[in-house]
């Protein structure tokens, strides 16, 4: 599945695909994005640091990840879903717009 184009076809109008960390600015994402969807591992290295400064900073964001350790998240990150692959677009959307504040809960 195409992220990027699932995200551009429900209306995004920048998005930015980052196969590593290292090609993210934290302090950035917050000014520049209004939500974010974060894989457990990116280029092999664990997001959770990441994920945590896109909580300080106010950025909703779901993790949609293959790595599904549910209950590390549910402890770290309560409130924040876990979209687990495969996955099929709908859940992606529904969970992105949930964590913006523009879905239901379901």
């Amino acid at each position: 599945m195409d992220v990027e184009q699932l995200c551009r076809d429900h209306g995004a109008g920048e998005v930015v695909v980052a196969r590593d960390l290292a090609e993210v600015d934290g302090r950035k994402v917050a000014t520049q994005f209004d939500a974010a969807i974060v894989d457990l591992m990116l280029g092999g290295t664990s997001t959770l640091e990441f994920a945590a400064g896109l909580r300080e900073t106010g950025v909703p964001f779901v993790f949609a990840s293959g790595y599904s350790d549910a209950d590390e998240i549910k402890a770290s990150f309560p409130g924040v879903k876990l979209v687990t692959k495969p996955y099929s677009g709908k859940d992606l959307v529904e969970a992105v717009a949930q964590a913006y504040g523009r879905g239901s809960p379901g």
